[in-house]
């Protein structure tokens, strides 16, 4: 099988990162593949949920549910530049890689605060380590000079351990005059749209691979339910993401293009390693 070629890959994306290394007013968004997007403004970057590497391909080789990539690896993460904040939204590997993670140069992790034991083991860091920060539905926390609001995700319903904390997350980013969504996975939940619309967004990063328990996965909006939730919650822009990684797991982008027509959504489909600026 040919795999789908990246857009932008290795040194051609990294030298699309320099070329607006001085450009500090405007948001500039590359879609890394899966759910992970890197976004630069105001001269600091942050990373949303990264999975790049094959270690669920490895994993699952040898079993029923092999993993098998539809795409090439955009780039290795120990490439990239110094990030100041990176989110896992949940546990999912494909949310929270360690050999994605342990490769990125220094940084801030940003995790649901249900699941920082978890994250921690995973990573073989301490619990109470202060690259470590942890996050509540309805907590506003600040890093690197930007604010992020934790927004529970159903994946596929809202759990909560002992003590009410959700084990699955999204959030709105607050860099500069931009709001950002990224759900993590989720589906849509009475109170969704009520929880978003306050923050006025100006770009919703939403899952479109759907709900399929034939894949014996948690599922996720499918491109319709995407489309409608951005035109729900106003959101400026919509990104699609969750599809193109896995063969067992997409969705075909242009089902969400035609949802967002029908909606009146406005959205815009990134190419892996493809750049878009505000």
């Amino acid at each position: 099988m040919t795999l789908l070629k990246p857009c932008l890959q290795d040194e051609a994306l990294l030298a699309d990162i320099e070329s607006v290394r001085d450009d500090r007013a405007h948001l500039h968004i590359w879609w890394l593949a899966q759910s992970g997007f890197l976004i630069y403004y105001g001269g600091k970057f942050v990373l949303f949920d990264p999975y790049l590497s094959d270690s669920l391909t490895v994993k699952y080789a040898q079993t029923d549910k092999p993993h098998t990539r539809v795409s090439e690896l955009v780039i290795d993460p120990a490439r990239l530049p110094s990030i100041d904040v990176v989110t896992s939204s949940h546990n999912h590997t494909d949310h929270l890689d360690a050999d994605t993670l342990l490769a990125l140069p220094h940084t801030t992790l940003l995790v649901p605060e249900a699941n920082r034991t978890f994250v921690a083991n995973r990573l073989k860091m301490p619990a109470d380590s202060p690259n470590l920060v942890g996050i509540v539905d309805g907590q506003t926390i600040e890093l690197a000079g930007f604010r992020f609001h934790g927004i529970p995700a159903a994946h596929n319903k809202i759990e909560r351990d002992e003590q009410g904390r959700p084990a699955f997350m999204g959030f709105v980013a607050e860099l500069g005059p931009y709001k950002l969504y990224h759900s993590g996975d989720t589906l849509w939940y009475d109170g969704l749209v009520e929880l978003l619309k306050p923050f006025a967004v100006d770009v919703a990063f939403l899952p479109i691979n759907g709900n399929k328990p034939e894949r014996r996965v948690a599922g996720n909006l499918d491109p319709d339910e995407a489309a409608r939730l951005g035109a729900a919650i106003g959101a400026r822009l919509v990104i699609p993401h969750h599809y193109d990684l896995f063969a067992f797991n997409t969705a075909d982008p242009s089902d969400f293009v035609q949802a967002c027509a029908q909606h009146r959504t406005p959205c815009k489909v990134l190419q892996l390693g493809e750049r878009v600026s505000l």
